[in-house]
């Protein structure tokens, strides 16, 4: 998306942001439990709130928000903007799989540390969220084939007219 001019947002970058202000370390434990609490103070819908600023000051007509965790996190984007879901699913053990490859501090070191990061978004409703989705989008294979399907869809999702 970057590559196309198309800002992109990552939940995640808010909730480390969060983490950064507050000078705690980048690990599962910190992350995950900052990820509930500011739920829990703000209202499920907190990430999404403090996304909208930003979203403000960027430039063109579509952005990219990435990690969203819950329907109350895009309802709150829906008062304010026209909002596609696209749910981009993968089984439990490609994710768990890519997490491990991605060598980030907070990525889980087994696969008991994985099911409890699983739960714990599941706890937010993330399987609502793509129950929901407006689109979804198959995510087992490569990288380079999960590109060529999503731009396959955003092109009918952003030319609607094109596409019919």
């Amino acid at each position: 998306m970057k590559a196309r001019g198309i800002p992109v947002f990552v939940s995640g970058d808010i909730i480390r942001a969060e983490a950064r202000k507050r000078k705690l370390k980048f690990t599962r434990r910190n992350l995950g439990q900052l990820m509930l609490q500011i739920r829990k103070e703000e209202g499920m819908g907190a990430v999404a709130k403090r996304l909208v600023p930003l979203v403000e000051n960027a430039r063109g007509e579509f952005v990219v928000y990435e990690g969203a965790r819950s329907v109350e996190e895009v309802d709150e984007l829906r008062r304010k903007y026209n909002i596609v879901t696209i749910a981009i699913h993968a089984s439990r053990r490609a994710r768990f799989h890519r997490l491990q490859r991605r060598r980030r501090s907070d990525r889980p070191r087994s696969w008991a540390d994985f099911a409890e990061r699983d739960n714990r978004e599941l706890g937010v409703g993330i399987a609502n969220l793509i129950a929901l989705a407006d689109r979804t989008v198959e995510n087992e294979d490569s990288k380079d084939d999960l590109k060529r399907r999503t731009r396959r869809l955003l092109q009918v999702v952003l030319n609607p007219k094109k596409s019919s």
